[in-house]
């Protein structure tokens, strides 16, 4: 990864917190944040879910499994991604956690218990995709995930940046 910058610029507005500073990837750093960047921008996480397509649920669940490859991938690449840097420098492993916990975590602690119980009050002739539709929040969820998607677009940016490839979002046409 030659081609990656030595210091990239930090600025996250994850709502409750704001992270601001340089982040000097090592090699770890930047492999760590490959994979996590292929899993952000491959996922309904940055890229927009139409009115008309999916399912809620999917779209929740695809974003819960963030936690665990962030886990496997800090797991993978161990205490090389998580080591002190300057006060005003930021780490792999604290951004990836942060993603986890500021980005992510609200919205799923949120609206995974509400949708269940919706989901759970389904009558049997009645589709997974037709309930869903019928649900009174279905629009507050959709713009829930509109507002997660910014955060997790900036983090994905943010990957890419890092990495020293540009950003793959592009070849995400626009609807």
């Amino acid at each position: 990864m030659v081609r990656a910058p030595k210091s990239v610029e930090v600025k996250l507005n994850l709502r409750v917190l704001e992270i601001a500073g340089t982040w000097e990837p090592n090699d770890a750093e930047r492999r760590a944040a490959w994979e996590l960047y292929v899993e952000l921008v491959t996922r309904v996480s940055v890229v927009p879910l139409r009115e008309d397509e999916g399912l809620l649920r999917e779209a929740l669940s695809s974003l819960y499994s963030l936690f665990n490859t962030t886990r496997e991938v800090l797991r993978k690449y161990g205490p090389d991604v998580a080591e002190p840097k300057k006060s005003d420098q930021y780490n792999f492993g604290y951004l990836a956690v942060a993603m986890l916990n500021y980005g992510l975590r609200p919205l799923l602690a949120s609206w995974h218990p509400t949708l269940q119980d919706w989901e759970n009050c389904r009558p049997a002739d009645v589709s997974r995709r037709d309930h869903e539709h019928a649900w009174p929040n279905a629009g507050d969820l959709r713009t829930a995930l509109r507002n997660t998607r910014t955060i997790l677009t900036a983090y994905a940016d943010l990957l890419a940046t890092a990495c020293g490839v540009p950003n793959l979002l592009a070849a995400v046409p626009e609807r």
